[in-house]
């Protein structure tokens, strides 16, 4: 539950989506004290490549040194960390009135170094702003595996799987339950379900078994066993055993012909007829039970397959929310939809805390895009609109936040669609995805082919995604800056319309 709490805002001024300029003209005014050092250093750095600062590695080795706990999502002004990388050179004093800025605005990709001409060689002299390096190395162990797997450790509200983490506790009518025996014994795992299967059969043949020599020890015929004169009610028990072997024939229909009921006595006939209703009861519970437990439609989610990460790139102009489902029987779903649900806790204007709140994702409700015909895996697609949860949130931001995307696919299994049993037999699949494992300018890659007249999946390429130049800012800064490029060129339109001179008329 701590999880999902929110945190006060940090101050991301310093890590924004947009990027600060350097102020080239301060740093190029403390480099000419010395003209004669500037002088060498340029002609010796001449020929030198320009300097490559490292880019973050997702799997980097530490220097050993003593343990600390991870540093906390969204805690990068807050918190130092206490390990360096190794592969992080150690920070340079800094004098003070110095500025520094943030990672991507000194970053240099990589050149080749017949690629670059005097521009870069130029540029190398330049040096990098002083405690660049030390918060360079603060953003970089945010990806290390540390850092990634203290952000992992909290509870989640849905496993991958589709299980609910959500335990019912302090219920006081429990009676309830009792009134649903059928759904509370399906319900039951399978090994108390077969202690219920089994004992339901062994404690009625023991009932009736003792009853059956209780009548027969009171009438007399265990005494008289062998006397042909005596006319029994219970021939052939001679004791408990054979007593319930009687109750287990009877009930069961073997009928070996050596222990029976005569017609001696009322009771015994009475007995067998309820044994015999009694045992039609059971069969019909426990083997419907077996029955629907063994061909419960959740197994048939085992075959409902969904992408372990969702991606966010650009489709259509528009940023949208994407991730893949897939099926991987022949026997398709009848009649699937698809609906999501974004689990986050909230705080109201008047103070209220709202834990684990659900909303609502659309996945094309209004166009009938939540409807599949999954033959083939799907891409399902939520566009980021002014109407999403998501609308106000960067890649930067998305760092930091906490939430979890519920997704629910149903449908009708094919075998049981018959509308009689439809309403029994949907199927229902689940999964969950966090904010860890939702990748910026990531789209999914193509695993269709066509091969001898026919389309063939390819499912080992289900799951991988390549990485697409997609804008870190949200789609509410995208839509403001596309409007103001709208109005700037509507302006200079009409102004320059104004300046048009008059045409002259002709001779």
């Amino acid at each position: 539950m701590l999880a999902y709490l929110p945190r006060p805002p940090t101050d991301t001024s310093r890590y924004g989506t947009f990027p600060q300029k350097p102020d080239l003209p301060a740093v190029r005014g403390a480099l000419v004290e010395d003209s004669g050092q500037q002088a060498a250093a340029s002609t010796a750095k001449r020929g030198s490549p320009m300097p490559n600062y490292p880019s973050a590695p997702r799997h980097g080795g530490f220097v050993p040194c003593e343990p600390s706990l991870p540093p906390s999502r969204g805690s990068l002004t807050t918190q130092h960390p206490r390990c360096r990388p190794s592969w992080c050179p150690p920070p340079a004093p800094q004098e003070p009135g110095a500025r520094s800025y943030p990672l991507h605005a000194l970053s240099v990709a990589s050149i080749p170094n017949s690629a670059r001409g005097k521009t870069s060689a130029r540029s190398s002299t330049v040096p990098a702003p002083e405690g660049l390096q030390s918060r360079r190395c603060k953003l970089l162990e945010e990806d290390s595996p540390v850092v990634q797997a203290g952000k992992r450790q909290r509870q989640r509200y849905v496993t991958k799987v589709g299980k609910c983490q959500v335990n019912l506790g302090n219920i006081q009518d429990k009676k309830r339950f009792l009134s649903d025996i059928f759904t509370t014994i399906v319900d039951l795992k399978y090994r108390w379900f077969l202690f219920v299967f089994m004992m339901c059969y062994i404690v009625t043949w023991v009932v009736f078994g003792s009853i059956y020599f209780l009548d027969a020890w009171v009438r007399g015929d265990i005494g008289h066993q062998g006397d042909p004169e005596w006319q029994a009610c219970i021939e052939n028990v001679d004791g408990f055993v054979s007593a319930l072997l009687l109750s287990v024939e009877s009930q069961r229909t073997i009928g070996y012909g050596t222990r029976m009921v005569t017609a001696n006595c009322p009771e015994g006939v009475i007995l067998l007829i309820a044994q015999s209703i009694v045992g039609s009861m059971i069969d019909a519970m426990m083997v419907g039970c077996m029955f629907v437990k063994i061909s419960r439609p959740k197994k048939r989610a085992q075959t409902l397959i969904f992408s372990k990460n969702c991606v966010i790139s650009c489709r259509d102009e528009k940023l949208c929310l994407m991730f893949r489902v897939g099926d991987l029987r022949e026997s398709h779903m009848v009649d699937a939809k698809i609906r999501a649900k974004l689990i986050k806790s909230r705080q109201t204007a008047e103070g209220e805390f709202i834990p684990l709140e659900q909303s609502e994702l659309n996945l094309g409700y209004d166009t009938g895009e939540d409807r599949l015909f999954l033959v083939e895996p799907q891409i399902i697609c939520h566009v980021i609109n002014c109407h999403s949860p998501f609308w106000d949130m960067s890649a930067e931001s998305l760092r930091r936040e906490q939430f979890e995307i519920i997704i629910i696919l149903e449908g009708i299994v094919e075998a049981t669609g018959n509308p009689c049993f439809a309403a029994g037999m949907t199927c229902q699949a689940r999964t969950s995805y966090t904010e860890d494992e939702i990748l910026w300018g990531y789209r999914f890659e193509p695993c269709m082919s066509l091969e001898k007249g026919a389309f063939q999946v390819d499912y080992s390429r289900f799951d991988m995604t390549f990485e697409v130049q997609t804008p870190a800012a949200s789609a509410k800064e995208r839509h403001e800056l596309k409007e103001l490029e709208q109005q700037h060129s509507t302006l200079s339109l009409y102004w320059d319309h104004l300046l048009q001179p008059c045409a002259l008329p002709g001779p």
